[in-house]
């Protein structure tokens, strides 16, 4: 029982080099069984690599793409990025290219890089910043594989000078690739090809 209501699986997830995951559950054979079938769900549907869909030229001339289907090894879950150990405060250029060499300092830490992400959200202080924002972004990306994403605008950060704060998923261990589609589209094109 776990305040009145008993916990049959408990997901708890740690930073080990083993594995991120470690099931807790009641030793019933078939509660295992559940356990196990849960478990090969959550994890064939993780996002793992990355096959950048079709973009239009609207998503084309933002800098994003619709989605990205994946299929691969280590997903990075970065935390939300801002330039506040910086004396660049509100510099809004300084900030991005700041925050962007952050993100990719976190996926170098988990043999990635900023070529790994496969959606960001990106939040600014001022509106007028979005088409700067996208204009930066266009460089850091420049093979053209820009990872979906949100531009959003806030009215304050949590600390006095903050332009702009960055959170992003990226996946290493790419397995999606021309050669070897992932999406229905892709495999579409492929066939098509042959």
């Amino acid at each position: 029982m776990h305040g009145g209501v008993q916990v049959d699986v408990i997901l708890d997830f740690k930073n080990t080099r083993r594995s991120p995951l470690y099931l807790h559950f009641r030793k019933e054979p078939q509660m295992r069984r559940a356990a196990a079938v849960l478990l090969t769900m959550l994890l064939a549907t993780a996002a793992h690599a990355a096959k950048y869909m079709e973009k239009t030229p609207f998503q084309l001339s933002r800098a994003f793409s619709p989605g990205v289907i994946t299929s691969g090894e280590t997903i990075v879950w970065v935390a939300g990025q801002t330039a506040t150990q910086y004396n660049i405060a509100n510099n809004f250029e300084a900030q991005v290219k700041q925050v962007f060499a952050q993100v990719d300092g976190v996926l170098k830490r988990a043999g990635g890089s900023l070529d790994n992400i496969v959606t960001m959200t990106v939040f600014i202080k001022e509106s007028r910043y979005g088409d700067k924002f996208v204009d930066m972004r266009r460089d850091f990306f420049k093979n053209g594989n820009y990872p979906g994403s949100a531009l959003i605008t806030v009215t304050n950060f949590a600390r006095p000078g903050i332009e702009i704060e960055i959170q992003a998923v990226g996946v290493v261990g790419d397995t999606c690739s021309s050669d070897n589609p992932c999406s229905a589209e892709g495999k579409a094109k492929k066939a098509q090809n042959k």
